[in-house]
């Protein structure tokens, strides 16, 4: 396969576009960062190049890159009890992936202009996404009476209202003659540490 002076231009470029998107995914420690966001850029443009070269149909190649990205970006999302983080970052992974086929094809403007946009959405969006989350926010209470009356559970409902928040009621259990209930919360995020200090300072509950 004959290396091109263009091809080291692709290179350099893909490189450059990843680290543009992997510096802001160290910046926030984020598990794949800049020399990850960087290799799979780079990564998807070798391949789309190779793929120029041998023969080979442009589709099936590129079907290739997702299916392997598709697996890196599932290794980074992990589900807890009541959430889901990794999310932003397995986007951001398959979005290097296609900015680096379209570099790979000799595209660099546009490679470069969706670096770009990637980065204005990743900082931008965090500060929108950051009002929104004051005005909605949305939180999980686990709380474990010190019996199982079913009385607490109105209590505390009425207690959130009162605070200008709406209860739902995900779960309610009893073992051991305790009550335990999950709760979720939504409101105004300003709302939520007075209503945490009210309830840890209820008698009826052992655990929040």
């Amino acid at each position: 396969m004959e290396i091109e002076y263009t091809d080291y231009l692709t290179i350099l470029v893909s490189v450059l576009c990843g680290s543009l998107i992997g510096i802001e995914r160290e910046y926030r420690n984020k598990s794949a960062g800049l020399r990850t966001i960087a290799l799979i850029c780079l990564g998807s443009t070798v391949f789309t190049l190779i793929s120029q070269r041998i023969g080979e149909s442009d589709n099936r190649i590129a079907a290739n890159i997702i299916t392997g990205i598709g697996f890196i970006g599932a290794g980074v999302i992990f589900k807890g009890n009541y959430n889901v983080s990794g999310l932003t970052t397995a986007a951001v992974i398959w979005i290097a992936a296609a900015i680096g086929m379209v570099i790979g094809i000799s595209e660099y403007k546009f490679g470069i202009i969706l670096s770009v946009i990637v980065i204005v959405i990743l900082s931008g969006f965090a500060k929108l996404e950051y009002l929104l989350d004051i005005i909605y926010h949305r939180k999980t209470y686990r709380i474990t009476f010190i019996d199982n009356d079913m009385k607490h559970i109105a209590k505390i409902r009425d207690l959130v209202c009162s605070e200008g928040l709406k209860p739902k009621i995900q779960k309610i259990a009893k073992a051991n003659n305790r009550l335990t209930a999950i709760l979720d919360v939504s409101g105004n995020k300003r709302k939520y540490e007075n209503l945490t200090e009210k309830l840890i300072a209820m008698p009826e509950i052992q655990e929040i």
